[in-house]
């Protein structure tokens, strides 16, 4: 059984290079260990070192150097609609929120079909139209996964740090002292 370990892009997909396609929903584009089924009738052993979400269009890399293209397999959706743009707006910040993908249209969202998210979608005073489609919801904002590189994430902004800091120290705190084991009572000036 070949193995997949590597992602190619689609921008770098070679289209002589592809020897076959594979179709994937959504979850299935998120995993990195599986065993998958070609169109062609391959058997693919998904392998991949790290987490990286497939996108339509990118290809997977077999041991033997070629590719299999990705498509987005269709899937049970909802079509999302609101009497206004700043309606849609508010919902898709809380299917954020609450980390449901959404696929942003001009003027509707395509969303999971379950329950809850009709729930919420009826609770925002949206219609929901059950379809089914290919899926290609926009990246989470913290999805690092395609970023290329690996490294840790503490999510602080160092620039700021120094500058709070610096602060810290001009009202007579060590620098070291940034927020951490001090009370911030009057200092004996006014601000």
């Amino acid at each position: 059984m070949p193995r997949a370990t590597t992602i190619v892009r689609k921008a770098a997909v070679r289209p002589d290079a592809v020897v076959d396609t594979i179709d994937l929903d959504h979850a299935g584009r998120q995993a990195g260990h599986a065993h998958l089924h070609s169109a062609g009738g391959l058997h693919i052993d998904l392998a991949l070192a790290r987490a990286a979400a497939l996108e339509d269009g990118d290809a997977l890399r077999l041991d033997d150097g070629r590719l299999v293209a990705v498509r987005a397999a269709p899937e049970p959706l909802l079509a999302v609609r609101a009497g206004n743009p700043a309606r849609l707006m508010r919902l898709a910040w809380q299917l954020g929120g609450n980390h449901v993908p959404a696929e942003i249209g001009a003027d509707v969202l395509h969303v999971p079909a379950s329950p809850a998210t009709a729930e919420l979608v009826r609770g925002q005073g949206c219609t929901a139209t059950p379809v089914t489609r290919a899926f290609r919801p926009e990246r989470m904002a913290h999805d690092h996964s395609t970023c290329g590189h690996d490294h840790a994430h503490d999510h602080h902004d160092h620039a700021a740090q120094g500058h709070a800091e610096q602060s810290h120290a001009d009202h007579g705190h060590a620098a070291d002292d940034h927020g951490h084991g001090h009370d911030h009572a009057p200092h004996g000036h006014d601000h």
